[in-house]
């Protein structure tokens, strides 16, 4: 179906979302910095980023390395409503709770996939 890179520094998430994302078809790529993020990015069809800690760091490193179509995902810790509006600033088209990408995360990046341009925030 689509290549996704993950850029996702905790391993035990990272790997649910490989997990889920492959069995949905997906081939899964693995960032846990920015610098595996540069490597891994060229071909990409879609980006998901963990905004759960040090979101300024990684929305930075996104706007650095991404290609401009490229569509992200992004999700955070449903506490941190700040973190949202972040996500949201960045131009991130979806930016969801972390709980609501570990229930429905194939989903997510079937829809953003399918979307249209422009930011959509839940």
């Amino acid at each position: 179906m689509a290549r996704v890179v993950a850029l996702v520094p905790d391993l035990l998430f990272g790997s649910r979302v490989q997990g889920d994302l492959r069995a949905a078809g997906h081939e899964v790529t693995l960032a846990g910095s920015g610098d595996a993020l540069r490597t891994a990015l060229p071909g990409a069809d879609a980006l998901i980023v963990d905004l759960t800690l040090d979101a300024a760091q990684r929305i930075e490193v996104v706007r650095a390395t991404r290609p401009a179509a490229l569509p992200v995902l992004a999700f955070y810790s449903h506490v941190e409503a700040n973190v949202r509006d972040l996500g949201r600033e960045a131009g991130f088209e979806l930016v969801v709770p972390r709980s609501r990408m570990a229930r429905e995360g194939p989903g997510l990046v079937a829809r953003l996939l399918e979307a249209q341009p422009g930011p959509e925030i839940e």
